[in-house]
């Protein structure tokens, strides 16, 4: 039997909500095969634990943490507490100390009555962003000189070694070649003379390597436009930082909301445990009342799932999130349903036994 042990960090908001579901899944699917295991250990991290102890996690927090086979995150941030300490010390301090320096964001349309583009259906909107996820715009460089005065200048400072350029674009390569499509490299060197220059140079080196993948490279400003009218031109897309946080969260807007917009922070060397998370963040505004939508976590268990050698159940979770998807009754009001968070979670369950019957996944 192989068992996977699992940190939980539920964290700020609707994260408790949803990764419960999610673990729902997990444990599903241990009762489903009896060859997989899985254990969870659940951290108290976030704004709430900020609150009364002045840490978004304990100080020895990645000690505790880097025995795992994993991390599942629920949300972080929450009102009271600044956006820029609930990030930098928690997700972005686990980011960074485990090196998980690719990040993977689906967008993927999954009904076609979902998408605000009309003309567009599921076969047009499709594609993996793979995003730089250990420096560049996030590296924290920087200073801020003559604070309150006059003369007050702040300097940001985005770092792009060669090390985490190349790492992060040579894997992009791989992603493509292995399933046979195409990559689309988006920077900003017409504007960015040192480092989006630099990163379109790496990006034409890595790339003669791979002569068999067909490459694209789209200034960010052009790329924005063509996702929202051109989404069929992308399939893998290789990205900075930053560019990669906001094209992804306009993918999830033209593939249904954040409720449906999961992400993995992976070290794909396996030496530090990576990371899978909903994006939706901790939404506040809806936390407590049963209707936040689970799906988004419930598709990074399948990331997950993945990411631990058991592509069959990974599909299958992934299928049966298709299967949901299509009915927008029994889904959360985010999605046009009137169905509550356990009640999808509990219904996705039931879906997921009569798919893992149908195909003999077991």
């Amino acid at each position: 039997m192989k068992n996977f042990n699992i940190a939980l960090i539920p964290g700020d908001g609707i994260g408790p909500e949803v990764v419960a579901e999610g673990g729902k899944v997990l444990k599903a699917i241990e009762g489903m095969d009896s060859n997989l295991s899985f254990s969870f250990t659940e951290f108290p991290w976030g704004c709430e634990h900020y609150l009364e102890t002045g840490k978004m996690m304990d100080d020895d927090g990645a000690e505790k943490l880097k025995h795992f086979d994993a991390i599942y995150l629920g949300a972080v941030g929450y009102p009271g507490v600044p956006d820029h300490i609930s990030l930098w010390d928690l997700l972005l301090r686990i980011r960074k100390e485990f090196d998980q320096y690719v990040n993977l964001r689906p967008v993927t349309l999954l009904n076609q009555s979902l998408t605000p583009l009309k003309t567009k259906t599921e076969a047009d909107i499709d594609f993996l962003v793979i995003r730089e996820n250990s420096e560049g715009e996030y590296a924290g460089a920087g200073d801020w000189l003559f604070k309150g005065q006059p003369e007050e200048v702040v300097l940001q400072t985005g770092v792009f070694s060669r090390k985490g350029t190349e790492r992060i674009i040579r894997y992009a390569y791989e992603e493509a070649r292995t399933s046979n499509r195409t990559l689309t490299s988006i920077s900003k060197g017409n504007a960015l003379n040192y480092s989006m220059v630099f990163w379109d140079e790496v990006f034409e080196e890595v790339g003669k390597e791979y002569p068999d993948v067909e490459t694209y490279s789209y200034l960010v400003d052009a790329a924005s436009l063509y996702l929202v009218s051109e989404p069929e031109r992308f399939e893998v897309v290789v990205t900075s930082n930053l560019f990669g946080d906001i094209i992804t969260d306009l993918g999830a807007g033209i593939t249904g909301g954040l409720g449906l917009a999961t992400g993995a922070n992976v070290n794909p060397e396996k030496e530090y445990p990576s990371m899978f998370e909903p994006v939706h963040g901790s939404a506040p505004d809806i936390a407590g009342q049963g209707i936040a939508n689970p799906i988004a976590a419930i598709w990074s268990v399948s990331q997950m799932l993945d990411f631990f050698g058991e592509e069959r159940w990974g599909k299958a979770v992934m299928t049966t999130i298709q299967d949901m998807v299509k009915e927008t009754a029994m889904l959360t009001p985010d999605l046009g349903g009137n169905a509550s968070t356990g009640d999808v979670g509990d219904l996705f369950i039931e879906k997921l036994k009569i798919a893992a019957d149908t195909t003999k996944i077991k």
